[in-house]
């Protein structure tokens, strides 16, 4: 894991070709103040317009992307972007192509899934909530890529890890429906509620589509405070960006 401080980028650790960037942001780095400091890059979470703007600036210039991150209007759901027209309709995913190649996922406890083929010509993101992990977000995702999944590595970027995020019973039964196997990423706790592994349960699912190298997925937004936002343990704050760009 590759981190720059000063700005607050963590590099994706992953065998992909060098004209692939990806990985992450942090909370460091930007110009947003109070709940939002200060590398806040949502738009939709109250921050100042102006403070947004700088800070999408800022990440575009210090990554050098190729052009704009794709922005997608996020709602929990499996649908996947294909193209910049596609992604004005609400979406949770995203493929790259011809005319798209810089692509973003915003989180603040949720996993965002980067994916590349080996060779680099295929990329791809989404965002996994539990309930489009449960919904089945990283399946439609890597069925709308042009490549085979077993070409395919994905990277699991900074989420709310097990011993953080408890959820009710009606979480765990949601995936336990889809397979037995799920119950595993389940702990019950003192409360008689339960952990969730949400690196876990995507392990598993990429697995289930036929991708077996999976990178990442050793964070916590929870519990660490200084480098990341989290809705669970503060409701009011910004949000990090998961990106994952081709250059010519």
């Amino acid at each position: 894991m590759n981190t720059d401080s000063a700005f607050g980028w963590i590099a994706a650790d992953w065998p992909v070709p060098r004209n692939i960037v990806a990985g992450t942001t942090t909370r460091m780095g930007g110009v947003s103040e109070g709940a939002f400091s200060s590398l806040n890059l949502g738009a939709h979470v109250d921050d100042r317009a102006e403070a947004v703007s700088e800070n999408r600036r800022r990440l575009k210039a210090h990554l050098s992307l190729p052009q704009e991150p794709l922005w997608l209007r996020q709602v929990h759901g499996t649908r996947v972007a294909r193209s910049v027209d596609d992604a004005r309709d609400p979406a949770d995913a995203a493929v790259g192509s011809g005319e798209l190649n810089t692509l973003a996922i915003m989180t603040a406890d949720c996993l965002p899934v980067l994916f590349s083929s080996r060779d680099g010509r295929h990329i791809a993101a989404a965002h996994g909530g539990w309930r489009g992990l449960a919904d089945g977000i990283l399946a439609q995702t890597v069925g709308a890529m042009a490549a085979p999944p077993a070409d395919l590595l994905a990277w699991l970027g900074p989420a709310i890890a097990q011993p953080s995020f408890e959820v009710g019973g009606e979480v765990r039964d949601a995936f336990v429906r889809l397979s037995d196997a799920l119950s595993d990423c389940f702990e019950e706790n003192a409360r008689g509620r339960w952990q969730a592994d949400l690196y876990g349960i995507a392990r598993w699912q990429l697995a289930d589509a036929g991708i077996d190298d999976v990178f990442g997925g050793d964070f916590c937004t929870y519990t660490d405070v200084d480098r990341f936002f989290s809705y669970r343990r503060d409701a009011a704050c910004g949000r990090m960006a998961s990106i994952i760009a081709r250059r010519p």
